[in-house]
């Protein structure tokens, strides 16, 4: 406990209500101490750190100054909202962070009032405030709607979509803008900020909306002359024309570290009767810690580390991780083929895509967060006669389904898709566990659909993926590193639609895809201690089936079981309705399917989630067990006669 900050007025301040009743004078104070319990806590839990640290001064002044949570604080993405949380009644948790059953590393609905609604992906909130904003105006409710949107997630289209959409939601809808990193408006300094002060101000916000309305009366070419007169005066002085396009006012930019500047600005923006209104708020990520602030990188998500020195733990070394597997395996092809391209939407280092970058820079695409864009643009490229690999995680890609659609398998076009963080991913949670891709990709006309169940097999099928350049192909493959397996030399191409068979047994076999296929081995061990000799396949493919394989493993086994990390309607849907057309049903087979729980499940530690899912070794075991309508005692004494 001595470790822990000295915090006399955050101490007092259990909620926002307490908030309000301190002075402005003790405001800077306070978020000072409230940036150290964040360095805190980050530093004993690990999380996103740099993103929460860039808005304490603005989260402290948000709350501040209105009246949450009547008045409605949505966070786009949500990584940044530990000192929201802290403020929030959270306070006493905060050191759970994205453990099981500790607190969310986002915002979510269910955890407090506080967070009227989750997030955990990108440029979701304007439409959501709009939601809020329009929901009380219909029915004569008081509270505003606040929507906290980074400037990355601005990439989005779905940002401009809402935009184009909130005038009607007026002076109840308020959107600020942080932006800490593309430098959108020139530095901010004194001039701005008096300017920022008083364009926010009653008086000058009914002036403008007073001069709308005399122009509108105006004969058509002078009411031209007066709008493009007014835009060209806002824009030279500060700009933000772009927004006003949009139907909103444009306030900004302003100091987000920088109280005497934030509150009397938020609270003109409170008071006006104009609307809707969008604040420009530049902030530095990593603000106030100098390890963040110099390598705002590597400290936008961080293990646990040393609050004095931020030295962050390390694991220890052992396999190389799936993605960067992925990334220079690609590399490597790369240097021999110039038709292979990488796009990745705002994620390099996190799909691998930054080590392809390094060595074929022209080659490589971060198209922002922009999962529809990235697709269709992989598509165009290869309608063009590229090789496109477009890497995205599987809950992103999500995103852009109607393009994986429309664009690509309609049309089927060899685009290959490396889909990352596929199967559960530990403390990121629901939000961002792939648990669909194989069910909404293995189910389109023209797709293949691949797991392979080590990084050698990885090396593979990146292989095959090159090489198939008969329509989309798709790889998954889990957060992480890889078992430990060799790399191979030289990839093979794998020939599609054909698994292997890893171990032979007699009575039981296991159809694995992904890498399960280690639980499914240490199953197999298992059951041949209770005399049910087992056989062990790895699939590879969920699309198209080995169904010659599956036919053959089904009819020499009396009991089959499917295992996967996916939802319901994956492998398992498919091999058994291979099995009800072939008429293997009717022939009294003993099929069960193993795949993730119809629920959306909470984060912890991957092995401690997939046992929870019941998709470990014991699991299977049970499962087989169940099958043959026998307890393990029976089966064991049956086995020993």
């Amino acid at each position: 406990m001595s470790d822990l900050p000295v915090t006399p007025l955050l101490d007092i301040v259990a909620n926002p209500a307490d908030l309000r009743k301190l002075k402005p004078a003790q405001l800077r104070q306070l978020a000072d101490e409230l940036r150290a319990e964040t360095i805190s806590a980050v530093g004993t839990t690990g999380g996103h750190l740099g993103s929460g640290l860039g808005v304490v001064e603005l989260t402290t002044a948000i709350h501040y100054v209105f009246n949450t949570p009547e008045d409605r604080l949505i966070f786009d993405v949500g990584h940044q909202c530990y000192p929201h949380k802290i403020l929030t009644g959270r306070r006493d948790r905060i050191r759970t962070l994205r453990t099981g059953g500790g607190l969310s590393g986002f915002t979510k609905r269910s955890e407090s009032e506080y967070d009227p609604f989750g997030a955990a992906h990108s440029s979701t909130s304007i439409s959501a405030a709009l939601g809020f904003a329009i929901a009380n105006k219909l029915n004569d409710k008081p509270g505003k709607a606040i929507a906290v949107i980074g400037d990355g997630a601005m990439s989005a289209g779905m940002a401009y979509e809402a935009m184009n959409n909130a005038e009607q939601a007026g002076n109840r809808l308020v959107v600020i803008l942080n932006d800490n990193d593309m430098s959108i408006a020139p530095p901010v300094g004194g001039l701005s900020a008096y300017l920022a002060r008083i364009v926010s101000s009653r008086p000058f916000l009914g002036l403008r909306d007073l001069a709308k309305r005399v122009a509108r009366k105006l004969p058509r070419p002078l009411h031209d002359a007066a709008r493009k007169t007014d835009e060209f005066a806002r824009g030279m002085a500060m700009g933000g024309t772009l927004f006003e396009e949009l139907g909103f006012y444009y306030v900004g930019p302003v100091d987000g570290h920088n109280l005497d500047q934030l509150i009397p600005v938020l609270e003109n923006v409170r008071d006006a009767e104009q609307g809707p209104i969008l604040v420009h708020v530049v902030t530095q990520k990593g603000k106030g810690y100098a390890p963040a602030e110099a390598a705002a990188d590597k400290y936008h998500g961080v293990q646990k580390f040393d609050v004095i020195t931020g030295t962050q733990d390390k694991a220890p070394p052992g396999p190389p991780s799936y993605q960067n597997v992925f990334g220079e395996t690609l590399a490597k092809l790369a240097d021999t083929d110039t038709r292979i391209c990488a796009i990745t939407a705002a994620m390099p280092s996190g799909t691998g895509v930054d080590k392809f970058a390094a060595r074929h820079p022209d080659r490589a695409f971060d198209v922002g967060i922009a999962e529809q864009h990235a697709v269709t643009f992989a598509a165009g490229l290869a309608a063009q006669g590229m090789r496109p690999f477009c890497a995205i995680y599987s809950t992103f890609l999500q995103r852009a389904y109607d393009q994986v659609v429309h664009d690509v398998a309609i049309q089927n076009l060899p685009v290959r898709f490396a889909i990352d963080r596929a199967g559960l991913v530990g403390a990121d949670g629901a939000t961002h566990a792939g648990s669909f891709d194989v069910t909404y990709l293995a189910t389109l006309p023209n797709f293949v659909v691949m797991a392979p169940a080590d990084e050698a097999e990885l090396v593979h099928m990146t292989y095959t993926c090159v090489c198939h350049d008969d329509g989309p192909i798709a790889v998954r493959y889990p957060r992480g590193s890889g078992t430990g397996v060799a790399l191979p030399e030289t990839p093979e191409r794998l020939e599609i639609g054909k698994g292997r068979v890893v171990r032979q047994g007699k009575k039981v076999v296991i159809l694995s895809l992904g890498t399960r296929l280690e639980e499914a081995l240490k199953a197999a061990d298992q059951l041949d201690a209770k005399g049910l000799s087992t056989t062990v396949a790895d699939l590879r493919f969920a699309k198209p089936l080995d169904e010659a394989l599956i036919r053959k493993l089904l009819t020499t086994h009396e009991v089959a079981v499917t295992i996967e990390e996916g939802a319901i309607g994956g492998l398992g849907a498919h091999v058994l309705t291979l099995a009800s057309d072939t008429g293997l049903i009717d022939a009294g087979l003993k099929l069960r399917t193993m795949r993730l729980p119809d629920i959306f499940q909470d984060q912890d530690k991957p092995e401690k989630q997939y046992a929870e899912a019941g998709l470990d070794a014991d699991a299977i075991v049970e499962t087989v067990l169940k099958a043959l309508r026998h307890n393990s005692a029976t089966v064991i004494e049956g086995a020993r006669a």
